[in-house]
């Protein structure tokens, strides 16, 4: 399967944003035969303040950055998982991080919406507070393309082992993660979870990411990190790019997944140590 990612540099301007990733796409297209175009993490917004993203919160189906995309998947005849955009649902005051996932047809294949949201203190001390605006997901997709079995999952969802722990039971051969990485965060921790994903759940592991920066709520600039990469079920790093806008390539070999598993045979060696007697010894009191 060959992939085509995205990366972008997305900016509190859906506009400018939809426009960029046209553009991107064209040139992905033009340049390969992709079976599967990814975009990043909020490719239709970023930044902005909470009432900015929610007033830019669109449905789906129906909103304008999941029609232009259907509708570049039917022309150009090339499945695509669409990053991420801000979701609003009917009935609901809450908004979605939410990925969609078009066939080459331009039907909806599914959605998946971010489980776990990004509230965390920086090493600089600056704050950020996904659940401010953002309510998680509640479930799991898995979709077939191309022969090859992919999982869904985004940005902050990375440092969960356990979600895909899931996934891998569900057999997976690629987990795709779009992303907007903080630059600061980015530097140490991207490379080492990508491929530790990788290597422990023995798939290909996707991970497109947002680069360059926005201006935060504050005034001040927020960095993202850029490194769109492609880990293998070894944890080798098959692409990767700098921090710049670019379309990264790929061509994933599913016989490499199973020339990993038929190695170090993990799936059979794995066991249910959830209800497991735990013993836990205390030296010199507490």
């Amino acid at each position: 399967m060959n992939i085509s990612m995205i990366q972008m540099s997305s900016q509190p301007d859906r506009a400018a944003n939809l426009a960029q990733a046209l553009l991107l796409m064209e040139k992905a297209c033009a340049q390969g035969k992709p079976d599967l175009l990814v975009l990043p993490e909020h490719f239709d917004w970023t930044g902005g303040t909470p009432d900015d993203k929610r007033r830019a919160a669109d449905c789906v189906p129906g909103g304008e950055a999941y029609e232009v995309l259907r509708k570049f998947a039917r022309d150009a005849g090339v499945a695509i998982h669409a990053g991420s955009l801000l979701e609003r649902r009917l009935g609901d005051e809450r908004i979605f991080n939410t990925t969609v996932v078009f066939d080459a047809s331009g039907a909806e294949i599914g959605r998946y919406s971010k489980i776990h949201l990004f509230d965390i203190t920086a090493p600089d001390g600056k704050r950020y507070a996904e659940s401010a605006t953002v309510a998680p997901g509640d479930g799991l997709f898995v979709y077939d393309i191309a022969g090859f079995r992919i999982g869904c999952a985004i940005c902050y969802d990375l440092r969960f082992s356990r979600l895909f722990d899931r996934l891998a039971s569900l057999d997976v051969d690629v987990v795709i993660l779009p992303a907007a990485f903080t630059q600061q965060t980015g530097r140490d921790h991207w490379e080492v979870l990508c491929r530790a994903r990788a290597i422990e759940f023995q798939c290909f592991f996707v991970a497109c990411g947002q680069c360059g920066s926005y201006e935060a709520p504050d005034g001040e600039r927020r960095f993202m990190f850029g490194h769109s990469l492609v880990a293998d079920p070894w944890g080798r790093i098959l692409a990767m790019a700098g921090d710049e806008i670019c379309v990264l390539e790929a061509m994933l070999d599913k016989s490499l997944v199973k020339e990993v598993h038929s190695m170090i045979p993990m799936r059979e060696h794995r066991r249910d140590i959830k209800d497991m007697p735990i013993l836990i010894a205390e030296i010199g009191g507490r």
